[in-house]
């Protein structure tokens, strides 16, 4: 096991996931203290938190007296025992009662009752006087843990009392099963008039919060995302399971556990509902345990011949869905049932369901049942299990042709067999998403491989490196297995190069890049296959870049582009879009990138489609369409979290916090540079260190900070990011604004040098006017400066360049004031405001609306009603018309629940609209 040391207490840790329900029971105390009681009966699974939810409400109770109770199987018979539990505290205050009530209780405290007070209504009524005369001289909380087990007469004496708290300063909690909560007896007499609350399981996100407060950020997301699975929402599932891990389990050297721990408080509690059915309503418990989401038919046909009594008895236990389709029920967790079923019983179920797939004329689903029983050697299933996984791969069902590959290479009697398979596995594992399984899958198949084997596994690991680990180990790993392939397999040690290649540019090594673009050189010579071309072209082109000679890099660039277009190959047209993004043709680089994603899709791997996007977002980054590079890097920052792509994710957080700080949004800017920093350290991610350190002197420069943002431009010039040159070069003109500011003119004018000769050899008309905008900066000369203003907003407009366009306007109206031109810098500022407000850009647009009012002219505060919104304030009315909440919608769109804010209040004047109940009316 794995020893979580943790010096916090454990009531330190959040309740995740139950927001709703503290906020209702919250609610409850506050009532209560007011002198309006209340109860409330939490009814949940086992293991889906009534007990950490009863203890949380406790520690918000600091001015309340706590009382509590627990039911359980022993003292169930015990006349009382539950009720003597709760009031023990209380027994100083029975003197303050009237002397029948005293007598009264005599039975809660084990005396015999007297004569004249055996009234059915004797014992209640003292019971909820007492609380009465508790609850006046301080508020009082009752918490009646496991009610269900209580024994029936303090379950009555006590759902009695809280019936009758109203006007009082008590407050009732009890927390019972499911199952208790089902039974008609009970739900018609002892809880009735008292409200519900249930539990249902956890979200994916609140589970992944529950694990990283046991285990810490650095758990695995793809075994964080196993885990997940496995514990299907229910919290006592998830820490039990996070308890069994081990330093194997977190480094990938084990497989995960496949259930919470057998001796597990969960699964005991699970193993006495499941040993208390019959044995047949239990061979119905395994059908429904077993059964994949396809079998619904099989299922039902199976369950029908183990007979209807059976199947009734399974659905009354609240461990099976039914009659009409026969799964498990929603809050049990399959694999806690699993672990407790005995294993000739689920044998059983397999081949139950066998036997109706081959009735029903589904031959692979009974190959799967079949083989999940098999034994090796089992040569016939394997074959079968193999053909099963060719189909799903054909069909990019990736994960079902993983699980078919490794049960194939689970019954493989031949080893060289196994380990192909293992690695067949692995690939489908990486190609679904789960980068954790597949690299265990090669752990496995490493000692068995030999030859080409052997290298293939290199190469893959050395993939899932670069993608999610550290890129300088990636690089080594894939030059060493490049130069393994180069002999005979010449075109696979070409890609395995780019691969390379790709990760030295990441991790910012620039010299380990060149070095790898001589062997690429060496290795590409002019040959049939097209891709050979391609990644000759790509690394002249880049290693030139890199060192600084874009003359060199011009001629290859644009052939690249070219073949871009014409090969059909998604890695052929993501670098073809990095080209056309190196040469200031945004248009032609998001074309390729897009085109890159669809051609990765048709094929049914999505695994480079982050990195098309990446470029995708870039170039609509680089043309000034703000809301289409946003949405581009959401959808490739979830794609990359889905596939397990840990750097590919960041990569999309900076360009997202990147984009915010163009907009001037401090806060969204900040909560993605924060989310990405611990990773850009921890890993030694170069490039996007270097997009994370500009994005960060943008937000400075935004909000009138030279100084900070001049010495953030100077760190790129040290560390990983120092070797990022593109990123570097493309940061001048913001840097040249700083450095002029900070009164720094010398360094300026040098850093343009480079900039401009960039510009003028591989830059579009974009860059070229960015060039012109830091000239008038510079300029001493009044005419000088007003030209390169003035030719430097022809060539945005030339460009298509909003954004860029309305900051020009923006620094050209700031000129025309101090020279005191304040009537032309008027006419520039509203266009400036104009743009602003299109791309959504709102810090912007009160910046310069405040240089308007300093030119004489009162611009209109805030959104105008009437407005068009802008597409981030399109897609936050339309997410809030679906009734997310503001949380949920800085999570899905990775800003600040602040700028949440801030457009919600503008799209409400914009709309012309009070609520969020009159926004979702205007989208019905």
């Amino acid at each position: 096991m794995l020893a979580v040391w943790d010096c916090t207490p454990a009531h330190a840790r959040p309740v995740r996931g139950r927001d709703r329900e503290l906020a209702a029971l919250t609610g409850l105390l506050t009532a209560a203290g007011r002198g309006d009681g209340g109860g409330v009966v939490i009814v949940g699974a086992p293991g889906t938190g009534k007990t950490t939810l009863l203890d949380e409400l406790v520690r918000r109770a600091d001015d309340f007296r706590v009382l509590r109770a627990e039911g359980s199987v022993p003292e169930s018979e015990v006349r009382f025992a539950g009720a003597e539990q709760l009031l023990r505290p209380l027994d100083g205050l029975i003197g303050r009662l009237a002397d029948d009530r005293a007598h009264a209780l005599r039975p809660v405290w084990g005396l015999p009752a007297e004569a004249d007070h055996d009234e059915p209504l004797a014992v209640p009524a003292a019971v909820s006087a007492l609380l009465d005369v508790a609850a006046r001289e301080r508020p009082t909380l009752c918490c009646v843990d496991s009610a269900h087990l209580l024994d029936e007469d303090s379950l009555a004496v006590l759902t009695f009392a809280a019936r009758r708290v109203r006007h009082t300063r008590l407050a009732f909690v009890f927390t019972i099963d499911h199952t208790a909560a089902s039974d008609p007896d009970h739900d018609s007499t002892v809880w009735a008039g008292l409200p519900r609350l249930h539990l249902d399981g956890l979200s994916d996100e609140a589970a992944h919060d529950l694990l990283r407060d046991r285990l810490g950020a650095s758990l695995p997301r793809d075994l964080a995302d196993t885990m997940v699975d496995i514990g299907h929402g229910n919290p006592l599932a998830l820490v039990e399971l996070a308890e069994s891990l081990s330093v194997d389990h977190l480094c990938g050297r084990a497989a995960p556990p496949s259930s919470p721990p057998p001796r597990g408080t969960l699964c005991r509690a699970v193993a006495r509902s499941v040993f208390a059915l019959s044995v047949p309503a239990r061979s119905v418990v395994a059908l429904a345990c077993v059964a994949e989401e396809l079998d619904g038919p099989l299922a039902r046909r199976a369950a029908a011949r183990i007979g209807e009594t059976a199947l009734s008895e399974a659905v009354r236990s609240g461990l099976v869905a039914g009659p009409d389709t026969i799964r498990l029920a929603a809050d049990v967790v399959p694999s806690a049932v699993l672990a407790v079923l005995p294993p000739r019983e689920i044998e059983a179920a397999h081949h139950r369901l066998a036997e109706a797939a081959e009735e029903l004329g589904e031959p692979d689903r009974a190959v799967w049942h079949r083989a999940a029983t098999a034994t090796a050697p089992a040569p016939e299933i394997v074959e079968q299990l193999d053909r099963l996984a060719q189909r799903a791969r054909t069909e990019a069902a990736h994960g079902t042709a993983a699980a078919a590959s490794e049960r194939a290479a689970e019954l493989s009697p031949d080893a060289t067999q196994r380990a192909h398979r293992l690695v067949a596995a692995a690939t489908d594992h990486w190609a679904s998403g789960r980068p954790q399984r597949a690299r265990t899958a090669l752990r496995l198949a490493a000692p068995l491989a030999t030859g080409d084997l052997d290298i293939r596994i290199s190469r893959l690991a050395g993939e899932i490196e670069l993608r999610r680990g550290d890129p300088s180990v990636a690089a080594a790993e894939l030059i060493t297995t490049a130069r393994r392939l180069a002999p005979t397999h010449r075109d696979l040690a070409a890609t395995t190069l780019l691969l390379a290649g790709e990760a030295s540019f990441v991790a910012g090594d620039n010299a380990r890049y060149c070095l790898t673009a001589r062997d690429a050189a060496a290795l590409c010579e002019p040959r049939e296959w097209p891709m050979t071309l391609v990644i000759r072209e790509h690394f002249t082109a880049m290693s030139a870049t890199f060192r600084g000679r874009h003359s060199d890099a011009a001629a290859p660039l644009r052939r690249l582009v070219r073949l871009g277009e014409s090969i059909p190959d998604p890695t052929a047209k993501t670098l073809a879009s990095q080209a056309a993004f190196t040469l200031g043709d945004a248009e032609r680089s998001r074309d390729l990138a897009l085109q890159a994603v669809i051609c990765s899709r048709a094929r049914g791997d999505e695994s480079n489609v982050p990195w098309a996007l990446v470029y995708a977002a870039m170039s609509a980054l680089l043309s000034g369409q703000l809301a289409a590079a946003t949405t581009t890097a959401l959808e490739g920052l979830s794609v990359a979290r889905a596939l397990g792509q840990s750097n590919s994710a960041v990569d999309h957080v900076t360009v997202l916090a990147m984009l915010a700080a163009l907009q001037g949004d401090r806060d969204t800017a900040r909560a993605r540079l924060d989310a990405a920093n611990s990773e850009l350290a921890e890993r030694g991610l170069g490039r996007p260190s270097a997009l994370a350190t500009w994005a960060a002197a943008c937000v400075d420069l935004a909000h009138d900070r030279p100084a900070e943002a001049f010495d953030r431009f100077r760190r790129m010039s040290v560390g990983r990011s120092r070797h990022c040159v593109p990123l570097k070069v493309m940061a001048v003109p913001h840097f040249v604004e700083a450095a002029v500011r900070c009164g720094e003119r010398d360094i300026a004018r040098r850093a343009l040098t480079t900039f401009e000769h960039w510009a003028d050899t591989t830059g579009g008309p974009a860059r070229v006017a960015l060039a012109h905008r830091c000239h008038a900066l510079l300029a001493e000369d009044a005419g000088e400066a007003r030209a390169h203003f003035t030719e430097a907003i022809r060539l945005h407009r030339e460009a298509d360049a909003p954004y860029d366009l309305a900051v020009t306007e923006l620094l050209y109206a700031s000129w025309l004031r101090r020279c005191r031109r304040p009537g032309e810098a008027r006419d520039v500022l509203r266009e400036a405001v104009h743009l602003f407000d299109e791309i959504g850009a709102t810090h912007w647009v009160q910046r310069a609306s405040g240089e308007l009012r300093a030119c004489g002219h009162r611009a209109p505060r805030g959104p105008r009603r009437g407005q068009t919104l802008s597409p981030q304030q399109e897609r936050i009315a339309r997410l809030v018309a679906e009734g997310a909440t503001n949380k949920e919608i800085a999570a899905q769109l990775f800003i600040s629940h602040r700028t949440v804010d801030h457009h919600l209040r503008n799209i409400f004047a914009k709309l012309d609209v009070r609520s969020r109940v009159e926004l979702a009316a205007l989208y019905r």
